[in-house]
């Protein structure tokens, strides 16, 4: 059997697929090489805890970068009063007023939508409202059943954020809250 002609609709297909192969390899190497020189501010982390399963498990390498922090943003900080990384998310800033009542995160008085997190790694705790100083994050492990966090060790200082990650590299790709409420 002789292969379709390059017009052909499976010709075409195999050439696109070729060509977005090679762009990723070409991008793979480019971002390789950046991270390598230094040009990217952007570091390659194993995360130490399960604090932040099912997001993030155990042993995750995950892609950490600088730059401002947003709540809901995942956060390398490091713990304090240790010279510990801790991996948490900011769930609250400066000025936000954060509580937990029957299980759910309330921030300025409402409830927010946490799709990565498993109902099922949530305990029924109960956390009185505390205001976040000016300049300081409240960070949430989104396993709330096991993790230290901000509840435990207070608010940290934004200028603490040693990186915000990108993405996860292994065991698998992806963005990290990938269900939408």
């Amino acid at each position: 059997m002789t292969p379709p002609a390059t017009g052909s609709p499976d010709g075409r297909t195999r050439r696109l697929a070729r060509q977005a192969v090679t762009s990723a390899g070409v991008a793979a190497v480019l971002v390789l090489c950046a991270l390598v020189t230094g040009i990217l501010p952007v570091q390659v982390v194993r995360v130490g805890s399960g604090s932040m399963a099912p997001t993030i498990d155990t042993g995750d390498l995950v892609v950490v970068t600088t730059g401002d922090v947003a709540r809901r943003d995942v956060v390398v900080v490091q713990r304090p009063g240790t010279a510990q990384p801790i991996v948490k998310r900011a769930v609250a800033m400066g000025g936000d007023q954060v509580a937990i009542a029957d299980g759910v995160l309330v921030v300025n008085g409402e409830p927010v939508c946490e799709p990565g997190i498993d109902p099922d790694r949530i305990d029924g705790v109960w956390f009185a409202p505390v205001t976040v100083p000016d300049g300081e994050l409240f960070l949430l492990g989104d396993d709330r059943r096991d993790a230290v966090d901000s509840r435990d060790f207070g608010t940290v200082r934004e200028s603490d954020v040693t990186g915000v990650l990108a993405g996860r590299v292994w065991p698998r790709p992806g963005g990290l809250d990938e269900e939408i409420c």
